[in-house]
């Protein structure tokens, strides 16, 4: 997993709430067990008509949010099932950061294990991120994990509150096999020791 330290990018506005993990990626795509792939399905019935033809006026099909690494999100983001192929299609479009009112206890955590920053701000700050997302292209803003801030391409700055542990994660670039390789030398001594002590199991 990739380091998590600063990220400079584009913003795309998405106002909608409750945007489920339907939504963000639907169920016949959920085929595959791979995390690459899948960000060309990210937001599937709302980016293509039933013909497989980009729907121009949807946010990641205008050519100015092509290349988004940040969401900003309406209420309640990522509620609905506990599928973590919702975070995988995200991170496979590009997205490192979405940033919200409130998410869904499952997905907030799977953002985590994927290499995502979710991060809730109040209404208020979320309004004016919004707004500046709403700028395009050459409004880009800056999440930095260390300083726990998102700041606007105008140059306010909005500090962001994140667990220390998830936050370690991040800047490390651990997901849940990492942390447990991280102590291999002491597994490995654990094998050696119970071979040892109970060499017919």
């Amino acid at each position: 997993m990739e380091k998590f330290e600063k990220l400079t990018g584009i913003a795309a506005p998405m106002p909608l709430v409750n945007i489920d993990t339907d939504m963000i990626i639907p169920k016949v795509f959920l085929k595959t067990i791979k995390r690459s792939g899948l960000g060309v399905n990210l937001f599937d019935e709302m980016r293509y008509d039933r013909q497989g033809n980009e729907i121009p006026d949807f946010v990641l099909n205008k050519p100015q949010y092509r290349d988004t690494q940040i969401l900003v999100a309406g209420d309640n983001f990522g509620c609905g099932s506990s599928r973590e192929h919702a975070p995988w299609a995200i991170a496979d479009f590009g997205i490192k950061c979405v940033i919200s009112t409130s998410f869904a206890d499952i997905f907030y955590n799977n953002c985590f294990k994927n290499g995502i920053l979710p991060i809730v701000m109040p209404q208020e700050v979320v309004d004016v991120l919004m707004k500046d997302a709403e700028k395009g292209s050459n409004a880009r803003m800056v999440v930095d994990l260390e300083a726990q801030t998102v700041t606007t391409s105008d140059g306010e700055s909005f500090p962001f509150e994140v667990d220390a542990f998830k936050k370690h994660c991040l800047l490390e670039g651990l997901d849940d096999i990492g942390l447990t390789m991280a102590h291999v030398k002491d597994i490995d001594a654990y094998e050696d020791k119970m071979a040892q002590a109970r060499p017919w199991v």
